[in-house]
């Protein structure tokens, strides 16, 4: 097993976030897009004013994902999202997990899955939830993994191709 590390988004770290995050978004999911056309999302979750506002809410954290010291994914986390039967202070939202497809495979997944267990865990919170593309190939590992389907929602976005949209809530009690 590689050494997986989670650090903390600074400001420092904003050009490798966007970049990485970018890169590894449309490696995943150009699929869901108009002629592969990812621009609508890319504005809405990596730009420089995104993560100046992300960073500014303290119920969210932003980490870059390294292996051996390279970059090689982004993840964040929401402290206080909404979720039918828990209260906000006892849920934590996964909200971006996104690994560099040539990474994929290697334990990444799995080390941030207990990350995140362990950050919910001091965060006293009382389960980790997530959205996850119904026909993704990343369905199948949170599954695995202990988490459970317990409702739908959809991508947000208009322009996302409608038979693409169709998501699942996953859920795993901590």
């Amino acid at each position: 097993m590689y050494p997986v590390d989670f650090k903390p988004l600074t400001s420092s770290l904003y050009h490798d976030y966007i970049t990485v995050g970018t890169i590894a978004y449309n490696q995943h999911y150009r699929h869901l897009w108009p002629e592969g056309n990812t621009a609508t999302y890319i504005q809405n979750s990596f730009t420089k004013e995104v993560l100046i506002k992300e960073e500014g809410d303290e119920n969210s954290e932003l980490f870059v994902i390294t292996l051996e010291d390279i970059i090689v994914g982004i993840l964040k986390l929401s402290y206080e999202k909404a979720l039918t039967n828990y209260r906000n202070n006892e849920t934590l939202f996964l909200d971006k997990i996104y690994i560099k497809k040539e990474y994929t495979g290697k334990g990444i997944g799995k080390a941030a899955l207990n990350f995140i267990a362990t950050k919910a865990k001091t965060k006293l919170k009382k389960v980790v939830f997530l959205e996850a593309m119904q026909k993704g190939l990343a369905l199948p590992f949170y599954i695995a993994n202990g988490f459970s389907i317990v409702g739908t929602t959809q991508v947000p976005f208009n322009n996302v191709i409608e038979e693409e949209k169709p998501m699942y809530i996953l859920l795993k009690e901590i």
